[in-house]
């Protein structure tokens, strides 16, 4: 079975406002690494938008109206000083959410093995009644208890590697036994969530926090050390990846120091391990990343190692 790439157009109307480091042009550079040859593989779809209701299994309903009527029709509008949304920001936070919830169909459904969302804007860090961070909606958490209803998988992993802890998703997922979160993020870092002592109600929240200038060693280290014995234990029906590329090296938003390399050697071992576990289920999407030619090579690589799986 192939890989399956979600995203669509109506990501790049999200307006962020001039020199905002979440722009448009971090998808044009994931898209057009992923539209070189060795790339033709892999099945391409649009991402379609999420319902209200699909969405409302993370975020309250009222929330969720008073968001989408927050929107300008013209200019821009701030939910807080980072978190900078325009007349396309509501289509597009709908459609990211709508194209994990497809991922997950389409994984669910054994049409494809794997799949990834090249969307934005990100998810991680928007909480159930707060945009923040960059996000509007948590689409990760969207489509992981999408996962649940729809295809009835009990219990569902989110992997988060952003160089930011994934405080939203941390939040949705901590007084749930049966979903799972880990997060690796350089500490100290916005927006200060993460320690160790995060452990949720049934040690089903995993967090690593890494000093700065930490790199390969401390975080294959963290993985193989905290991360996947704790994946394997949970037991996932389904694995998803919030796929944050801001902890490489050449990132200006941190102070980690990862290798394209290790974005590759991460994906090949949670490929493996959703393999021992729920049979390979596994969708990953976007997150961070903001030094254009890092985010190109190192999602390339991700999704090389998705491809070989």
């Amino acid at each position: 079975m192939s890989t399956l790439l979600v995203t669509h157009p109506a990501f790049l109307a999200h307006d962020t406002g001039a020199d905002h480091p979440e722009r448009p042009a971090r998808l044009k550079a994931v898209l057009s690494a992923l539209d070189r040859e060795e790339f033709s593989g892999l099945r391409r779809r649009e991402a379609p938008q999420a319902s209200l209701e699909q969405v409302a299994r993370v975020h309250p309903p009222g929330f969720v109206d008073r968001v989408i009527e927050a929107m300008p029709q013209t200019g821009y509008v701030a939910f807080d000083a980072d978190t900078i949304c325009s007349p396309g920001s509501a289509e597009a936070a709908l459609r990211a959410c709508g194209a994990v919830i497809a991922a997950v169909d389409a994984v669910a459904g054994g049409e494809v093995r794997n799949a990834f969302c090249a969307v934005r804007p990100p998810g991680h860090h928007a909480e159930p009644m707060q945009p923040m961070g960059f996000c509007i909606f948590n689409s990760i958490a969207v489509g992981a208890l999408h996962a649940r209803a729809a295809h009835g998988f009990a219990r569902v992993a989110v992997i988060d590697f952003d160089v930011h802890h994934g405080n939203g998703t941390q939040t949705v997922f901590e007084r749930d036994a049966d979903l799972f979160f880990a997060s690796t993020h350089q500490h100290p870092l916005y927006p200060g969530t993460g320690g160790r002592g995060e452990r949720g109600v049934a040690n089903n929240i995993v967090n690593v926090p890494l000093p700065p200038h930490a790199g390969s060693q401390e975080f294959r280290g963290a993985m193989e050390r905290d991360v996947l014995p704790a994946l394997r234990a949970f037991k996932p029906d389904f694995v998803l990846i919030s796929a944050g590329f801001d902890a490489h090296r050449a990132d200006p938003l941190a102070n980690l120091e990862f290798e394209d390399a290790d974005y590759r050697w991460v994906t090949e071992r949670l490929v493996e391990t959703a393999e021992e576990v729920c049979g390979g289920r596994l969708v990953s999407t976007l997150e961070g990343g903001y030094d254009l030619a890092a985010l190109a090579s190192a999602s390339a690589e991700h999704v090389r190692a998705l491809m070989a799986a």
